[in-house]
Order: C-alpha cells, then structure tokens, then sequence
C-alpha cells in the first residue's frame, strides 16, 4: 500500500476553534491503515467468517451491526454478507478465497477515517446521520452503515468516541462541515494519529439486546 497524500492535506489545521472554555469535540484523523472487504455467498458465509475472524486474531466474526477488535486487525461487519478489515499494512493479514466461498478487495486509500471524541461528539454527529447515537442506542461496538448528506458513510463507537469512514473524494467536503458544525460546542482539532499507535484496540463485540 502506497503512502498515499491524505484527502484532508490542504483543510486539516490544528488548533482551538468555537466557542470558549473545553472543548466539546475533538477530531482528528487516522492516516495509514489498509482497508479490505470480503464478500460472501449466502452460503458460504459461515464459512468465510470463520476465515475472516482467524485473519484479524478473533475469536468469532462480528454478526452484522458488529464490530470486533484483534490482535492482528479489526473487523467491521457493515453488510449481512460483508466485512471489512483493517490493519496496519495490507501484508499484514494475507487472506485469499476461493471464488466459490467469496471475494476479497482491496479498499485502501478509498476512505478517509475521521475519529471524534468529546462529550458533544454523538450531538455533533445526529445533525448530519439519521441514527439515534445514545449509548443506549448505539453502543460501544457498534456498526452503521448510514449517509452523510446523501453520501454513504461508516460509522462505529468505541471507547474514546466515534470513528468514521467517508468515501476519499468527498472527504474534504465533508470534513468542512464537521468543522463549521462542532464549533458551537468548542473544538479542537489533533495532529492526524497512525492506526498503529490507536487505543481501543483490544476485542471488543456489541450484542444487540
């Protein structure tokens, strides 16, 4: 995987910005992970999950909404018969099907991973996605593919916050508005962080009630 130049190179300023006194949104963003989907057949699904969860250190593939953290990546179930994967480097996790159990494809470099943090992070988020983001709701673990003024996004909850994944070309769009937005809670914008030196890194799967 080239280290390709962030879509955020020219619009991504650090500072203090808004409104006075702490800041109710952090965001920053990952740069240098590799991204992989793998596609299963209705009926290859157990199958591919199972291989799919050996290649990220799981014990199990996340079910769909899901998400689970390893040793070696982390796994997004974003459809029923879809995963995708991400880990430092593509070399890291060699994974190969055959035809008739799925398919495997690369999408690193096509997405632009903004983490958000702070107690108005989920406030600042339910102005643009159409998704009821209380804990209760939407959980440590959790996975939602959703839109974003129309353009389709990812989005799941850990720990320190939010992480979420927009597509590489209207990345920079996109992040304006965050910014414009998060500014009547008090923001603060961080140096880009490497998705090696991320917390929130150890297995975590979310189990809907």
């Amino acid at each position: 995987m080239a280290n390709a130049t962030s879509a955020l190179h020219d619009h991504l300023s650090s500072g203090r910005f808004g409104r006075p006194g702490p800041a109710g949104v952090v965001l920053s963003e990952i740069r240098r992970f590799a991204l992989t989907q793998i596609a299963a057949w209705p009926e290859t699904v157990a199958a591919a999950g199972a291989d799919v969860a050996r290649a990220a250190g799981c014990h199990a593939a996340p079910g769909p909404g899901q998400m689970a953290a390893g040793p070696k990546a982390t796994l997004l179930r974003v459809e029923p018969l879809k995963w995708w994967l991400i880990e430092q480097t593509a070399s890291e996790v060699q994974l190969r099907l055959p035809i008739q159990a799925g398919a495997v494809l690369d999408l690193s470099d096509s997405r632009t991973w903004i983490h958000l943090d702070g107690s108005a992070a989920g406030s600042l988020l339910s102005h643009f996605l159409p998704l009821d983001l209380r804990e209760a709701a939407f959980p440590c673990g959790a996975v939602a593919s959703s839109a974003f003024h129309h353009v389709g996004v990812t989005l799941w909850r850990v720990g320190s916050g939010f992480n979420l994944l927009l597509p590489r070309s209207f990345a920079a769009s996109l992040w304006e508005l965050l910014i414009a937005s998060a500014e009547q809670y008090g923001l603060e914008v961080t140096q880009g962080k490497l998705f090696a030196a991320m917390e929130d890194r150890n297995e975590t799967e979310y189990v809907p009630g």
